[in-house]
């Protein structure tokens, strides 16, 4: 089969996928519009994929090739399963680049060890996708969370931040911390668009949160450096920290993020008073997937 051929069959397997879905499907709102065709619109694929109506419809036409990320945003898009996934990535000519898999990854001894050091400030390792792969005593008490109890396949930050309505209250700038982590993790999803579970996560996300799929399409911009975050604590009351991350450097793809104040200062008497009630919430050093 000619590339033309390929695309044309590539056109025609987009074009049967989402005569299969209904907005309901993927989480659109439903609407009182008359629907012409069945299923799903070209400009709701387009919207849910983060491209442009003009653009997937030259796709469907069989007209141009997309890249790797389209490719991966429209399998989290139409919610194509393992088999239906390959079959889209070999019709666009890019063999088996949907299928590769990521060992799961473990806090580094060294940051972790940097982790267990700290006794008045929350700190906490995250990976790749900004899962949460370690945390001590005071991370747990700032974020009122038992990060144990928290399936390691789910034990993510964006995740959390929308899916835990606790985080909401907390973060006192929410909407804000929220957009700078779709940010990051859309960054993430640029370098490795055929990830599986970078995809699951953005697909489950997308479905069950109208804004995480509002912002996962835009272009905000999260800083690169550390800052401040103002908290309030369900028991150390208002809180504000600042932030900072320390990278890995046998792995880049992890970084202690720590969360402190100046000595004498109210947040730190703040800190102080969190980690006099850590001690009777959760004893023992750090904490990860493999406590």
């Amino acid at each position: 089969m000619n590339s033309s051929a390929h695309r044309a069959e590539l056109g025609r397997f987009l074009k049967d996928r989402r005569a299969e879905l209904s907005p309901r499907t993927v989480g659109l709102p439903e609407t009182d519009r008359p629907r012409r065709v069945a299923g799903l619109r070209r400009d709701e694929v387009a919207v849910l994929a983060s491209i442009s109506t003009a653009y997937y419809t030259r796709l469907e036409q069989g007209r141009i090739t997309p890249s790797t990320a389209v490719l991966a945003e429209l399998v989290r898009a139409l919610h194509l399963n393992d088999e239906q996934r390959d079959r889209l990535f070999a019709l666009a000519g890019k063999g088996g680049g949907g299928t590769r898999r990521r060992a799961p990854q473990r806090a580094h001894p060294r940051l972790r060890a940097v982790l267990n050091e700290l006794s008045v400030a929350p700190g906490m390792i995250l990976g790749r996708y900004l899962d949460i792969l370690a945390w001590n005593p005071m991370a747990a008490a700032l974020f009122d969370t038992d990060f144990a109890k928290i399936p390691p396949s789910r034990r993510n930050y964006v995740r959390r931040l929308f899916t835990d309505p606790a985080m909401r209250t907390l973060y006192a700038d929410w909407e804000e911390s929220a957009r700078n982590a779709v940010s990051v993790l859309r960054q993430q999803a640029a370098a490795c668009p055929d990830d599986r579970r970078l995809t699951a996560l953005v697909g489950d996300l997308a479905v069950s949160d109208d804004q995480f799929r509002a912002w996962w399409g835009g272009r905000h911009v999260a800083p690169r450096a550390g800052g401040t975050k103002a908290f309030n604590h369900p028991v150390a009351g208002a809180l504000t920290l600042g932030w900072d991350a320390l990278t890995c450097m046998a792995d880049p793809d992890q970084q202690l993020v720590v969360w402190a104040a100046e000595p004498e200062s109210r947040a730190y008497e703040g800190l102080r008073f969190l980690s006099s009630w850590a001690v009777h919430q959760q004893d023992g050093p750090a904490s990860d997937a493999a406590a």
